[in-house]
């Protein structure tokens, strides 16, 4: 799969910590991969654009970064402008600082959880306010479904841009020894892919009907920097990243979560070097 450098990072803020924060965790990538970071603000009243403390968290933004940086002020709700930008501008990356748990009634607004589901191009969220400098290690819990396998080509992307390692982690219900032992035999062939690539890679399987959960602890444990997952709406229960168990992830994690939605591989054709 070939990259090519030069990408776009859309950031929405909203003033909050969380939000500011999220920009400073666009820095490391951005420099990897040569990416413009563009900020984007939203303002549903007049009076209330910020446009000077815009134009002061851009210039701080490029001169902190190193990376070149713009910034967008738009009337209208945060999330479905930030779709829409996104789209517009051919966004590769979309970081967001999430800063407070998601509920039932956001699902069907116009929310973070909505955003997410619906871009185009990757999304990395980010709740937790330690700051992580670089990318050491990367989680990628896999099932086996062919979507989840359109992540294994991203991991090994950011692996590269970050020399970091990547750990595999196959979840699977004591309950079906078939799926079991069908999972193990994948991780272990895409453990072999990764390493035929030059990449550091290790592979573990855990048995577990909390499946975020599972992901979520198992990540800190191994003080991973970043979990990489596959939003899947319409999928098996056997399938266990589907929807609802990757919006659960993001919604726990206290790690950096990308979560990548299927079919969309072509958006980071614009990213980063060829491999």
């Amino acid at each position: 799969m070939k990259l090519q450098e030069r990408g776009i990072i859309l950031i929405p803020v909203d003033f909050t910590e969380q939000s500011i924060f999220a920009i400073k965790q666009s820095y490391n990538l951005a420099k990897y991969t040569h990416s413009r970071i563009v900020i984007l603000h939203t303002y549903e009243k007049v009076g209330e654009e910020r446009y000077e403390e815009l134009k002061k968290l851009t210039k701080e933004t490029e001169t902190e970064s190193g990376a070149p940086c713009e910034f967008m002020n738009i009337k209208g709700n945060i999330y479905k402008e930030t779709l829409r930008v996104a789209e517009e501008i051919k966004a590769t990356m979309i970081m967001v600082g999430l800063e407070s748990h998601m509920n039932p009634k956001q699902v069907v607004g116009e929310s973070a959880s909505k955003m997410i589901r619906e871009s185009k191009c990757p999304v990395i969220s980010i709740r937790g306010r330690e700051h992580r400098d670089g990318c050491e290690n990367i989680l990628l819990p896999l099932d086996l479904s062919r979507e989840s396998r359109e992540k294994v080509d991203v991991a090994i992307q950011f692996a590269h841009y970050f020399g970091a390692s990547i750990r595999i982690l196959g979840v699977f219900s004591l309950s079906d020894a078939a799926y079991e032992n069908q999972l193990l035999a994948y991780s272990h062939q895409v453990k072999q892919y990764i390493k035929s690539k030059g990449i550091s890679c290790t592979n573990k399987s855990l048995a577990s009907d909390s499946i975020a959960e599972t992901v979520v602890e198992y990540a800190n444990k191994i003080e991973a920097d970043l979990i990489i997952i596959m939003n899947k709406p319409n999928l098996s229960m056997k399938e266990f990243f589907s929807g609802t168990e990757a919006q659960k992830v993001v919604d726990i994690s206290n790690l950096p979560v990308m979560t990548i939605n299927p079919e969309k591989k072509e958006s980071m054709t614009h990213f980063g070097t060829g491999l």
